[in-house]
């Protein structure tokens, strides 16, 4: 993939198939690194099927025998020297501790440092295409935190403003806008 927020996308969608209620996308950059971690509370993955995650030719999507998102993101992030891992607790196994974890790690300063593409898109897209699902967004920069809580805008909104309404989805685009646009305060 050309941009590390369409790791993100793809993943993110494997979270909201999996049932996560919750999908945590974390950025915590440096200088010189990058780490990106995406955590849910969905119904996870077996152990047989963890170990066999990172091969192209292992997926539950039934469209397709090929399942690229994870293999793509391990490559993209150990070309740079970084690393990738996974933890999942599946949802029969352990109902209140469920779901899973992928953390990829990179150095920025490698040549083939895939950038991070237009992630105030790829969050938009991801709430309104799953307007139940609860995002939480944080993006720690050295000068600031990007952040953004879907659970804390459900609660100014109430119920009856659900949040892939046009002005909705226009708000916190322009929220996290302005969020990357600002100075360090």
């Amino acid at each position: 993939m050309k941009e590390l927020s369409l790791n993100i996308l793809d993943i993110a969608q494997n979270s909201i198939r999996a049932e996560a209620s919750l999908i945590e996308i974390l950025l915590d950059e440096t200088d010189t690194s990058l780490k990106l971690t995406i955590r849910d509370n969905g119904y996870g993955m077996s152990e047989d099927f963890l170990k066999t995650v990172v091969d192209p030719f292992s997926t539950t999507r039934t469209t397709r025998k090929v399942g690229m998102g994870i293999p793509l993101l391990k490559l993209a992030a150990e070309q740079t020297g970084g690393t990738l891992s996974i933890t999942s607790t599946e949802r029969s196994v352990d109902p209140e501790h469920c779901g899973t974890e992928i953390s990829a790690t990179f150095d920025k300063t490698h040549l083939d440092f895939t950038p991070l593409g237009d992630v105030v898109s790829t969050i938009t897209l991801l709430i309104r295409g799953s307007a139940k699902t609860d995002f939480l967004f944080r993006h720690t920069l050295p000068d600031r935190t990007v952040e953004l809580d879907t659970r804390e805008i459900r609660q100014v909104l109430g119920d009856d403003v659900p949040l892939d309404e046009y002005e909705v989805l226009a708000w916190i685009r322009d929220m996290l806008t302005e969020q990357y646009a600002s100075e360090a305060s």
